[in-house]
């Protein structure tokens, strides 16, 4: 995009879309001013404005076919106190629909339309601009999240793009300087987005980690829930690993969730479920040839927990109320298996309370052999700035509190697998393995179904360049829920196309050959992900491709509406060069020519898998492309 000087303001300029008339916001207020002073040049502009709150920087220069804008606040008055700066574009034009992307695991994506939205919708990090007319975006997004998060505000009256300060002291000289906003357009939509991940990738410190091999395995979590056991838990074992075994799968991990432990922040305790206590069961698992794993939240610590009955002050207190900060409650015949009525956050910049946390990785790492490590709820340590949370020591920003203790897990866990849950997405680029880039699943279809799908096809850009991404669990089992067998298989396919981190919690030795075939094709994919080559186009039908013609592909469409779905998709939209062949493993062989085009009816919650070719194919082939 192009940085343009109109009407004494900024604004940036692609073919489609425009950004029009930039102004500073500090602290949530627009200052509809004119610059002071005017610097342009073949390579860009910078502005000035004298503002109540000091002296507002802004800058947008030219590199390539990227424009990096920044801005800056000096030379404020003593008495300010900022918790936020940045721009609003007032007028967006030519555009149809923007990306609002959520910042943690559970806090979804979607594309809002902006000549519909009723009320101001806030997301992360970045947002993309679909032009009204043609193809293609325009893409937003900052280039760096180790010290500040950055707020992106759709509203009917334009754009907010914010870094929250947090109160944090100023730089030298008194300057307070946001990181370095990304601006361009794109002839892609997923492409577009996947550009914004490599310039992410490029600014991390220290860079995404890649596992050399997938990571694949069983978790505890949605077979057994908290009812877990030394017991239970060494009887799935023991079927896993015969069937592992037997059928020669590449299962890595067995992960013990939640529900060892008698209350959120007593980690070294474990319940009389559990007799020998975790280490023998840890040196179990790896004897049977998986590596051992275990779930925590570090920032979770329960009322009725030990470490809140001995150390009260190392929570984070509440600004409004003065007492702890209170994140969930339940206060109801549901407790979370737990006796704890309320749950507070683990205040980390107390130095005994991080010192403790580390203290628990440790011991769980060298001594019970955990070799990974799924961590949830993490978002809890970022979720309130100084506005309303209190911490031991002021000074430092949300992110940069997140991040001391996401560094010092690293640390402490060593080369150990590591998945985020309930996680932040960009700050926890380079500490992490994986992370979950989407709601829950559950043992019935779900009402957000649709929303909760594409939300995961909106974080697919990032898998295997940021993180391996975790679309959760894979139900298989084939009694005790509320899915038709199209409907599991469907979601099974979908989180197998999408080929990031792939569990499932189901016991191996009770499944049937026609499941546990599923199973193995979900583990034996080839390396890497699909495409989403009809994101931002409105269709509720998802579309995923892997693959290419010439050694195989595979095109797996989705109907998680409840209406049937029609529908006819030319093979060039979907990136592939025509005439294919096209087999469909529930029809049997292709016909004798070869297709331009995909017509199909897809039924209410399912999908259909079909492989193409530039051959005419005669057998399904064993494994997605």
């Amino acid at each position: 995009m192009r940085p343009l000087l109109e009407d004494h303001a900024l604004s940036l300029r692609s073919s489609r879309v425009a950004l029009r008339r930039c102004y500073p916001v500090v602290n949530g207020t627009t200052h509809r001013a004119e610059p002071t002073h005017v610097r342009e040049d073949a390579h860009g502009l910078s502005l000035e404005y004298a503002l109540p709150e000091g002296r507002f920087g802004l800058e947008a220069r030219v590199e390539g076919d990227r424009c990096r804008v920044s801005y800056r606040l000096e030379d404020s008055p003593a008495d300010l106190v900022l918790d936020s700066f940045g721009l609003h574009f007032a007028r967006l034009e030519g555009v149809r629909a923007a990306l609002r992307q959520g910042y943690h695991s559970w806090d979804g994506a979607e594309y809002v339309d902006l000549e519909a939205i009723p009320q101001p919708r806030t997301g992360y990090a970045l947002t993309q601009l679909l032009p009204r007319e043609g193809p293609g975006s325009a893409v937003l997004g900052f280039e760096r999240h180790d010290r500040f998060q950055h707020r992106f505000t759709l509203a009917p009256d334009g754009l907010t793009v914010e870094t929250l300060w947090d109160r944090k002291a100023p730089g030298p000289g008194g300057r307070c300087a946001s990181e370095t906003l990304l601006a361009f357009a794109h002839a892609g939509v997923e492409a577009a987005l996947r550009e914004w991940a490599r310039a992410v990738a490029q600014a991390a410190d220290p860079p995404p980690r890649r596992p050399p091999e997938p990571i694949t395995g069983w978790c505890s979590w949605y077979n057994l829930y908290g009812s877990i056991s030394e017991e239970n838990l060494l009887e799935h074992l023991r079927g896993v690993g015969e069937v592992a075994r037997r059928e020669g799968l590449p299962m890595r991990v067995f992960q013990i969730d939640d529900g060892f432990t008698p209350e959120m922040g007593d980690w070294l305790e474990v319940r009389p479920q559990f007799p020998r206590g975790m280490k023998p069961l840890l040196d179990d698992v790896r004897a049977a040839g998986f590596v051992p794993g275990l779930w925590i939240a570090p920032f979770v610590v329960g009322n009725r927990s030990r470490l809140y009955r001995l150390h009260p002050d190392w929570v984070v207190r509440d600004r409004q109320t003065g007492g702890p900060l209170v994140q969930m409650r339940f206060y109801g015949e549901f407790r979370w298996h737990k006796r704890s009525e309320e749950y507070y956050v683990l205040d980390a910049t107390h130095p005994e309370a991080l010192e403790h946390l580390r203290r628990v990785l440790r011991t769980w790492r060298r001594e019970w052999g955990c070799a990974y490590f799924k961590t949830d709820f993490m978002f809890f340590g970022m979720e309130h700035g100084p506005d309303r949370a209190l911490h031991h020591t002021p000074g430092l920003t949300r992110v940069e509190i997140w991040r001391t203790v996401a560094r010092m897990i690293r640390q402490e866990i060593g080369e150990a697998l590591w998945v985020g849950c309930g996680a932040p997405l960009w700050p926890s680029v380079g500490l992490v393995d994986g992370i979950r880039t989407g709601r829950d699943v559950g043992a019935e279809w779900p009402s957000d179904a649709r929303e909760r799908l594409h939300g995961l096809a909106l974080r697919n850009f990032g898998n295997h360049l940021l993180w391996e991404a975790d679309p959760d669990c894979v139900l298989l089992r084939e009694r005790f829920h509320h899915l038709s067998p199209l409907e599991q298989e469907s979601l099974t396919r979908f989180a197998a196309m999408m080929g990031g981190v792939m569990l499932t919690s189901d016991a191996l030795d009770e499944l049937s050959p026609a499941r546990l075939e599923l199973w193995r094709q979900c583990l034996e994919a080839a390396p890497g992900g699909c495409r989403f080559p009809l994101l931002g186009t409105g269709d509720p039908v998802l579309v995923q491709v892997r693959g290419n013609p010439a050694h195989g592909a595979a095109v797996f469409l989705f109907n998680p509406t409840d209406e049937p779905a029609p529908r006819r998709y030319p093979l060039a939209d979907l990136g592939l060069e025509p005439p294919l062949f096209a087999l469909d493993p529930a029809k049997g062989p292709p016909g004798q020519r070869p297709l331009e085009e995909l017509t199909l009816e897809l039924p209410p919650h399912q999908g259909t898998l079909l492989f193409l070719s530039r051959e005419r194919l005669e057998h399904v082939p064993e494994r997605l492309p």
